[in-house]
């Protein structure tokens, strides 16, 4: 069956699917609509969890950085999924026991204070939509890639799936689509990764098969390292930055994970703090099955894509593909706006090479080569993969279903976390306490769809690649919400004033640092400074400054407690009580 039709055929199976659980879960309630009415299994809760946190950063982003980066981009594995481990063990149980709607609600309340809560709306506000930038450049590389058409009109073709099934729905309908997600996330994740894995190492399981030798008897990392260097760039398997950056990077994401409201905000759905515990280990199988994969699709994507246009003998007259003979998938990543080719040496074939590296400049002159020619969108290699090895028409299909799912669903979590903070924590907690049900909920819709235009817009042009957009995303939590949250709960002397001091310190510092080097506001041309390490402060990037801003948050606000009068002693039993599995 041909490509396109097979293609339109199993996404559109998907997208029925969708919005026809949507419809189903209609939410009838507030309760239903933030929470799904706290009645989801656990099981089915961590499978909704890892569709929620498995984005189109995870899926999409992830395997074309390490594809790119090699072991540097090791820090987004080991941060996203070391965060993890560290929401479900110090913060999610204790926040379910607290039992509110929100994270915002949880500050408010354990800091007897409403412009704490009103800070938090803000700092959920401005990590949330930054998160959501990501996902629009994840939506827009998929839908591109589903209608063959430009980035733009994908980006918007996406947008406004999201805002129906998303506005509709609330979080009942969001859970019980985001499982439906998770099965097709998963099964377009390793399908493609086993046929390719059998196919270069003769393993199937890709895993083991990144350990692996390839046709001429060399380990595949070896022979990556190999072609690089030949290429011009540094070896796959070495440590390009610094050390000081990728510890900040990593503890940035790790703690900016556990900072996330919408991740946190899915252990409020469970009926008891037992089943929040469930459902969180369910949650880390589920993503371990995708995390474990992903190092081995970034490598043999990669492997696969520099065999396809470097066929032959690096530097030889004919070892370059020829533009002519492209294969199918080249012309069609082309249409998208996100695969460029430019004949600098007019011999009509493709040079890929490191045309930064002035010590390869005199080698590449002997080769006749006068600069790189090919760019390559990282966002595009996961679903580019599959038509790159040459993988039947249905596991492409697959891929892009699942590149669509995964880009659907944390969009709809984020948005779901923003519209809550603004209707529940900013206009019924303290602009308008009497407003009906049926008013908060529209304000809740509605401040959903707005909040779809800004991240769309700003999507058109996001200051990085998905994965690194929402490490921005991360860096912000980071440092405005996870210290408040840990103290809040371990901390019966941290005070309102302290809370409030240390958010504001934190996500300021750290705010004013990414737009300094990406542009205020994200508008593009704005940024004050190059974003390269020369410019960076000792070295650590935007990125990574979410650490640093958590360091200032935690230590602002100790200061301020320690300076200030304790909270009420019936806020200090709370946070006693907190901690104490009693009825759990």
């Amino acid at each position: 069956m041909d490509l396109s039709l097979t293609t339109y055929l199993i996404v559109g199976a998907t997208f029925v699917l969708y919005i026809g659980i949507a419809i189903w879960a209609k939410a009838g309630s507030t309760g239903e609509f933030y929470v799904a009415g706290k009645g989801i299994n656990p099981i089915a809760n961590g499978m909704a969890t890892a569709a929620d946190w498995m984005s189109a950063a995870s899926f999409i982003s992830m395997a074309g950085l390490i594809a790119f980066l090699g072991y540097d981009a090791s820090v987004y594995l080991m941060g996203w999924t070391g965060g993890y481990v560290l929401l479900a063990l110090l913060l999610a149980p204790y926040l379910r026991k607290f039992g509110k709607f929100t994270v915002p609600e949880f500050i408010g309340d354990r800091f007897y204070s409403t412009p704490a809560r009103v800070i938090a709306v803000i700092a959920l506000i401005v990590a949330s939509l930054t998160y959501v930038i990501g996902q629009m450049k994840g939506i827009g590389v998929a839908f591109s890639r589903f209608m063959e058409t430009s980035y733009e009109i994908g980006l918007f073709t996406g947008m406004a799936i999201v805002f129906f099934y998303a506005v509709i729905g609330g979080m009942k309908g969001i859970t019980y689509t985001q499982i439906a997600q998770y099965c097709v996330m998963i099964f377009a994740y390793t399908i493609p990764a086993i046929f390719i894995s059998l196919a270069i190492t003769g393993n199937p399981l890709p895993q083991l098969g990144l350990g692996g030798t390839v046709g001429d008897g060399q380990y595949l990392l070896n022979t990556l390292d190999n072609i690089l260097v030949d290429l011009g760039f540094s070896q796959y398997t070495v440590m390009k930055g610094t050390t000081l950056n990728m510890f900040f990077l990593t503890m940035s994401l790790m703690i900016g994970t556990a900072g996330l409201p919408h991740v946190i905000v899915r252990f409020f759905t469970v009926p008891r703090v037992r089943d929040a515990r469930l459902s969180a280990g369910w949650a880390l199988v589920f993503i371990a099955i995708l995390y474990t994969t992903a190092p081995a699709v970034g490598a043999m994507s990669f492997y696969n894509l520099i065999n396809t246009v470097q066929p032959g003998e690096i530097g030889a007259e004919e070892g370059n593909l020829a533009y002519e003979n492209v294969p199918g998938w080249f012309s069609r990543w082309e249409e998208t706006g996100l695969l460029g080719w430019e004949d600098k040496n007019d011999d009509g074939r493709i040079q890929y090479y490191n045309d930064d590296n002035a010590a390869f400049d005199d080698t590449a002159a002997e080769y006749g080569w006068a600069g790189n020619e090919l760019t390559v969108d990282r966002d595009i290699m996961v679903m580019a993969n599959p038509e790159i090895a040459q993988l039947p028409n249905w596991v492409i299909a697959l891929t892009v279903a699942g590149g669509l799912a995964a880009a659907l669903s944390t969009a709809a979590g984020l948005l779901m976390a923003i519209s809550s903070a603004i209707s529940h924590d900013l206009i019924k907690g303290v602009l308008n306490p009497r407003i009906s049900e049926k008013g908060e909920l529209l304000s809740a819709r509605v401040a959903m769809g707005v909040a779809i235009l800004v991240a769309g817009y700003l999507g058109l042009n996001p200051p990085g690649f998905a994965a690194q957009v929402v490490a921005l995303a991360f860096g912000l939590a980071a440092s405005s919400l996870f210290p408040v949250l840990m103290l809040g709960i371990f901390s019966r002397r941290m005070n309102s004033a302290g809370a409030i001091a240390g958010m504001l310190s934190g996500l300021t510092f750290t705010l004013v640092y990414v737009f300094i080097f990406k542009g205020w506001f994200f508008v593009p041309g704005t940024n004050m400074l190059p974003d390269n390490p020369e410019n960076w402060l000792l070295g650590i990037g935007p990125q990574s400054i979410g650490a640093v801003g958590a360091v200032i948050n935690a230590v602002v606000a100790t200061l301020v407690c320690r300076s200030t009068a304790p909270p009420p002693k019936e806020i200090q039993d709370l946070v006693e009580s907190i901690r104490v599995p009693r009825a759990a």
